[in-house]
C-alpha cells in the first residue's frame, strides 16, 4: 500500500458570529451571527436517553439534557453536538442534540425524559414545541476525537466541544492545498486514505462562518487531542 503524502492537517471551525464588515452582526473573523436557522416548530416527545446515540458521542449519565433531532434535520450528523433552546407547554430547556430520531416529522424533537419533564408532564407523552439554536456553554478549548482503529492509512475525526455546529473539516497538506474531510452519517469526519503520519494542523468552520484552526495535533487509536482555540460567540 502507497503512504499517503504526509499532511498538516488544519481545522477550521467556523464560529458564530460575523458576516463582512459592513454588516452590524459581524466581526473581524469573518463569522456571521445572522446565519442561525429560523426558529422551528414541531412536536415533542421522549425516550430513554444515555447521553449516546447515532452522533456516537459517549454516554453522559451526569448530564441527560439531551434529544434527537429528526431525520430530514439529521442531514448526514449536521446538527450533531449542537445546542438547542427548547420551549413546551409549561416551560423552556435547553438540550445537546446527540442522536437521530428516524420516524420523527421535520420539526420533531425525540427528548430525554430528564428534558421533556421541563417542558411538559411525561403524562402528556406528545406536545407542540418551538425551537432554536443556542451556544453550548463549554469551556475550554475544542477537542478531536479520533475513532478506534485511526492511523496514518485510515484516519476518522470527530469534533467535540464546540459551541454551535460544525460544517466542515479540512486538511492541508505538506504541498499548502486544503482538502476537506467528508462527514459520515455517525458524525465522524473520515479520509478514507489516511492523512499520514501527523502531526496534523486542524481547520474547523461552523455553521455561522468563523474558524479555528489548532496544530500538532498527533494521530492516535480512540484518543481525544485538545486543541487551543474555540468558537466565537454570538451576543
Amino acid at each position: 500500500m502507497l503512504v499517503p503524502m504526509r499532511w498538516v492537517v488544519l481545522v477550521a471551525i467556523v464560529a458564530a458570529c460575523g458576516g463582512s464588515s459592513s454588516a452590524p452582526d459581524d466581526d473581524a473573523t469573518g463569522g456571521s451571527c445572522s446565519a442561525a436557522r429560523p426558529e422551528a416548530t414541531g412536536e415533542g416527545t421522549y425516550y430513554d436517553a444515555t447521553g449516546a446515540g447515532n452522533c456516537s458521542f459517549d454516554a453522559t449519565p451526569a448530564d441527560l439534557m439531551v434529544a434527537a433531532i429528526n431525520a430530514p434535520d439529521y442531514d448526514v450528523a449536521a446538527w450533531c453536538g449542537a445546542c438547542l433552546e427548547v420551549t413546551g407547554p409549561t416551560g423552556k430547556v435547553t438540550v445537546r442534540v446527540v442522536d437521530k430520531c428516524p420516524e420523527c416529522a421535520s420539526g420533531d424533537l425525540d427528548l430525554s425524559r430528564e428534558a421533556f419533564a421541563m417542558i411538559s408532564p411525561l403524562s402528556a407523552g406528545r406536545v407542540p414545541i418551538t425551537w432554536h439554536e443556542v451556544a453550548c456553554p463549554v469551556t475550554g478549548p475544542l477537542a478531536y476525537h479520533f475513532k478506534d482503529g485511526s492511523s496514518q492509512y485510515w484516519t476518522a475525526i470527530q469534533v467535540r466541544n464546540h459551541r454551535y455546529p460544525i460544517a466542515k473539516l479540512e486538511a492541508q497538506d505538506a504541498g499548502g492545498a486544503w482538502q476537506a474531510i467528508e462527514r459520515v452519517d455517525y458524525n465522524y469526519f473520515v479520509e478514507a486514505d489516511g492523512l499520514g503520519p501527523g502531526p496534523y494542523t486542524l481547520r474547523v468552520t461552523d455553521t455561522r462562518g468563523h474558524t479555528v484552526e489548532d496544530t500538532a495535533i498527533a494521530v492516535g487509536d480512540d484518543v481525544t487531542r485538545t486543541g487551543t482555540g474555540q468558537l466565537a460567540t454570538c451576543p
